[in-house]
């Protein structure tokens, strides 16, 4: 009797060894793939530890010195100013750009002038030095202006200040309040990813309005 035939394919060993060595291909491209994207994010990251630290250099930007409001920080006041009197709320912009000579005699109130003290930040110190910042205020029902964060003149059941937060947060200020330290509430900036540092060695954000900076 003949033996029936059988449909199990039979594997050479040339074929099982060629199977292995793809595996193994495989394997090494997996590994390859996997350290170039540890590179890569070490890569960034060290990149950013750099930058925040300043360390990196600007040889193309030269050195100036601001002397008034940022065009792009004066617009988004504006419409802050629109967009809140559009909600019944009343905005009043109390400071804005300050040179380093204003800041200081701020500084020195509460300190060496009579006064409350209204600023840790020296001349230079601080964004509003840079055109970078504003400050305000409300105003109350008799037309006075008034630094009271639980008005509500538009009865809508929440204070009239964190509606104006809330506004100027979308337009893309950072408010002081927020800070871990001196909270400032009347307080908004915008960085543009400049850091004090940075402004102070006469860098500055592209659109800046500024003059030479002496040597």
């Amino acid at each position: 009797m003949m033996p029936e035939p059988t449909n199990k394919p039979t594997t050479s060993r040339a074929t099982r060894t060629n199977k292995r060595n793809r595996k193994k291909a495989a394997s090494s491209l997996r590994s390859l793939l996997l350290l170039l994207i540890c590179v890569l994010v070490a890569g960034i990251a060290g990149w950013k530890i750099v930058t925040n630290f300043d360390l990196v250099p600007e040889l193309s930007q030269p050195k100036v010195k601001v002397i008034a409001l940022h065009p792009e920080v004066q617009s988004k006041m504006n419409t802050l100013i629109r967009q809140a009197k559009d909600r019944g709320i009343d905005v009043v912009i109390t400071s804005d750009f300050r040179s380093s000579a204003e800041q200081d005699r701020l500084y020195r109130q509460g300190r060496e002038d009579p006064g409350n003290i209204v600023t840790n930040a020296r001349g230079g110190q601080s964004y509003h030095n840079y055109g970078l910042a504003i400050d305000f205020a409300l105003l109350d029902k008799s037309g006075k202006i008034v630094w009271d964060m639980e008005q509500d003149l538009n009865d809508n059941g929440r204070s009239d200040w964190l509606e104006v937060v809330d506004l100027a947060k979308t337009l893309g200020f950072e408010w002081g309040g927020d800070w871990e330290n001196f909270r400032d509430y009347p307080h908004f900036q915008m960085k543009f990813g400049y850091s004090l540092r940075q402004l102070q060695q006469g860098k500055a954000p592209e659109g800046s309005i500024t003059e030479p900076l002496e040597p």
